[in-house]
């Protein structure tokens, strides 16, 4: 309530415009809801309630409808007993630092309410869910549908239930549906883009041609192909890239964590490959930087700065089945290109706030794996932005290697953070 209250507070002085407030399906979204309702009246600021809606759809209708700013209460790919925000400014795209730096420093001070006369409004826009689907279609040649397509789609119970089912119908597509039935506590639960074994499964069971899986507030997406082969974000990546190369301004973004097998194959199609942190906001800041439209990280955050303003797992679907229809190649065709280089990920428990990538005996150990690897490989260690976790990357031409490097690494950094505990 006081983040609404301070955030409402900063957006009053810059504007008239109202906030919306949108969510995804987990049960303290409820809660979430009504606490930054009050605040934000509280400031003055009137609220457009959207309801159960994918963070990019906010995004969408955050700019369309000219509102001030929108509010996300989502997190993301995690189980339902967590919960956050996120927010958009008036763009479409995330606040700029400066302005979160003003909402931060309002919350230091003691929450007021302004006079009963001038408390901010609160209602629902009923058809925040048509206005989205529509602008997804859109984002498609007109004279394309998706007839010849079987497509199952798991929703991961969250935000895109009740929408990415409609995207596809509507195609042309028969639309196999899974993790569509939310509960408040189901979201993310063994379903989504961060459990795609049911969808494997259901791809191979329906001999259907492709397989997507969203997180919980579908702004990411992994597929999968005919025979149930998982697609992960640097497969999706390298696929729009290979579409559309006559616009991409000669380069394509990824972050550290992007396969070398991408690099590699962005690169035979005479496109540069830059690597930002891990995290689509740092994507999308080096595609500004650089006045580049396409970048994406291998979780399955596929930004599009032509059609979206943020990353977008409906609009990224859309765009790999344009491309199978336009080739007349199914997903391991299209992604035949790409050798993968073996990479192994390794996640440790840290959950204080020493910055553990300034610990020298850590650095010397990574240095170490390094020099072993030469050229042929790379090492990444970095915190978790969402979790209480490091997160230690190995990757290189051999699997034995790697395993063994990757596993003696994980042994330092957990004797180093036991004692830093």
């Amino acid at each position: 309530m006081k983040l609404g209250w301070a955030a409402g507070r900063v957006l009053a002085k810059k504007g008239t415009g109202p906030v919306l407030v949108g969510k995804d399906t987990r049960i303290s979204g409820y809660m979430f809801e009504s606490a930054l309702e009050a605040g934000l009246s509280a400031a003055g600021v009137d609220i457009r309630l959207l309801g159960p809606m994918p963070t990019p759809g906010i995004a969408f209708l955050t700019k369309s409808t000219r509102a001030q700013a929108g509010i996300v209460i989502s997190a993301s790919h995690n189980l339902f007993h967590d919960n956050g925000l996120k927010f958009f400014s008036s763009d479409g795209t995330k606040l700029p630092d400066d302005v979160e730096m003003e909402i931060e420093y309002e919350l230091n001070y003691p929450m007021r309410s302004v006079p009963s006369l001038n408390l901010g409004k609160a209602r629902r826009i009923t058809d925040a869910p048509r206005r989205y689907i529509e602008f997804c279609k859109s984002k498609i040649e007109n004279n394309i549908n998706f007839n010849d397509l079987r497509i199952v789609i798991d929703c991961a119970n969250g935000a895109t239930y009740h929408i990415a089912p409609k995207v596809f119908e509507e195609l042309g597509a028969e639309v196999i549906l899974h993790g569509a039935s939310p509960n408040g506590l189901n979201i993310n639960d063994e379903c989504g883009a961060t459990s795609p074994d049911a969808l494997q499964e259901l791809v191979k069971a329906s001999r259907a041609d492709v397989g997507i899986a969203f997180d919980g507030d579908g702004d990411r997406l992994i597929m999968a192909d005919h025979c149930g082969a998982v697609l992960d974000g640097d497969d999706i990546l390298y696929i729009i890239a290979q579409s559309q190369l006559r616009k991409l301004n000669g380069a394509v973004v990824g972050t550290v964590m992007s396969n070398l097998g991408l690099e590699h194959a962005i690169k035979k199609l005479e496109l540069d490959f830059f690597r930002a942190a891990v995290g689509d906001r740092y994507v999308m800041e080096l595609l500004l930087k650089n006045n580049l439209i396409l970048g994406g990280e291998t979780s399955g955050h596929i930004i599009n700065l032509e059609l979206t303003t943020t990353g977008d797992g409906i609009i990224a679907a859309l765009q790999v089945l344009e491309s199978i229809i336009l080739t007349g190649k199914n997903l391991s065709e299209l992604t035949k290109e790409i050798s993968k280089y073996p990479q192994i990920v390794r996640n440790i428990k840290f959950d204080t706030q020493i910055d553990i990538t300034r610990n020298d005996e850590i650095n010397l150990a990574i240095k170490d794996t390094e020099n072993i690897l030469a050229n042929t490989g790379r090492v990444v260690l970095r915190p978790s932005g969402t979790e209480s976790l490091i997160r230690i990357m190995v990757e290189g031409e051999n699997e034995n290697q790697i395993e063994t490097l990757v596993d003696e690494l994980a042994d330092k950094v957990n004797k180093v953070t036991t004692r830093l505990h």
